[in-house]
């Protein structure tokens, strides 16, 4: 008898028997491509990006359109994706059920995506200037002009948030309809970890950490993936107990795939920015106190005169949830700032199994108050 056949003669327990060898049969086979796929094949699921056309292709600065021929987009508004540096922009597109751009298209918006690229020690000189008055203003005015001139929402997630912002702070002639930063670190007097690296700091000057950083033109991507897995340790030491708990359960294994091939892809930070981050972020906590001082201006948080939803997570040990209220103080010339705080980690709140009921659900309703 072959193992997928049932035999229905003979004694009353042979039903039940064969049923359970087939049962276990299926259970080692898929254990055992699931665990050949993780250590020497080509991975769980293949990687399944949604469908996008490439517009405007320069370094830093690669514009990307998602293409939305299947589902019309049934708002005038443009929605452009801005990813913080250091992390790859495929976080808005992780996999096919935790795809932020994926998710705008089949709800009729029109979203498009800048991506940064790789940063190598060559951009060591790249600033917050570089982003907030040159790198964004472009891309959403290339978006606007894609869409015939209408208005576009930003929608940045961690660092991109706050360089959102700030953008529409320092271009208000740009055409942005609204601002969405999900787990933005608004405050760094609440970021875990910064008073005692202040504490250091003093002991120092703040001498090592810059030093570093201008010799080594950056923070290079090995470091950036380091901090990650560190910040998320608790998943890290967990892994070999998950993969152990779920060799059977193909789904799950590939969406902790999905984060390994994310972190997999961080690229580093260019050095001026590096040492923006370090002295006038956490150190002078300019952003706290509403502002950043750049090469020959202020741009002011103040300044930010469109609506602006706030996401913070509840688990989100990267940036705390009290970071991400503080726009509630000092986005004080925005016509409206809401704040919603769901359940996740960092990258959870923007993309993780409950996103789609959670953080895309209150941004669905903001831009359609917005329509």
């Amino acid at each position: 008898m072959s193992a997928g056949v049932i035999e229905l003669t003979g004694t009353g327990g042979t039903v039940c028997e064969t049923f359970l060898v087939v049962r276990m049969s299926d259970t080692v086979t898929t254990a055992a491509r699931n665990a050949w796929a993780l250590s020497f094949g080509a991975g769980i699921e293949p990687v399944d990006p949604t469908p996008s056309t490439v517009l405007w292709d320069e370094p830093h600065r690669l514009l990307r359109r998602y293409d939305t021929e299947f589902h019309s987009a049934a708002s005038d508004s443009a929605v452009l994706l801005v990813p913080p540096l250091a992390a790859p922009a495929t976080c808005f597109d992780l996999r096919r059920d935790q795809s932020l751009a994926r998710y705008l298209v089949e709800t009729g918006r029109a979203p498009y995506l800048v991506d940064y690229g790789e940063i190598s020690f060559a951009d060591r000189r790249m600033g917050f200037e570089d982003w907030v008055t040159d790198i964004l203003p472009e891309a959403i005015l290339r978006v606007s002009a894609d869409r015939g001139g209408a208005p576009v929402d930003l929608i940045g997630w961690s660092l991109g948030g706050m360089l959102s912002l700030l953008t529409a702070a320092a271009n208000q002639e740009l055409p942005i309809r609204s601002v969405t930063g999900v787990g933005p670190p608004l405050d760094y007097d609440k970021m875990l970890g910064v008073p005692q690296v202040r504490a250091v700091a003093d002991l120092t000057g703040g001498w090592g950490a810059s030093t570093l950083v201008r010799v080594a033109g950056g923070i290079p991507a090995p470091l950036t993936k380091l901090a990650y897995r560190l910040a998320a340790y608790d998943r890290e030491l967990a892994r070999p107990r998950f993969i152990a708990g779920n060799i059977t359960n193909t789904a799950n294994l590939a969406k902790m795939e999905s984060i390994d091939r994310f972190q997999a892809a961080m690229p580093g930070y260019p050095g001026r920015f590096s040492n923006q981050l370090w002295g006038r972020m956490m150190l002078a906590n300019d952003i706290g106190n509403g502002k950043l001082e750049l090469r020959d201006r202020t741009v002011r948080l103040a300044d930010v005169r469109v609506p602006v939803l706030l996401i913070g997570g509840k688990s989100d040990v990267i940036t705390p949830k009290a970071a991400v209220e503080a726009g509630l103080r000092t986005l004080s010339g925005s016509p409206s700032v809401t704040y919603e705080v769901v359940a996740g980690s960092h990258l959870g709140i923007l993309t993780g199994p409950q996103a789609r009921e959670t953080t895309w659900a209150h941004l669905d309703k903001f831009l359609a108050e917005r329509d």
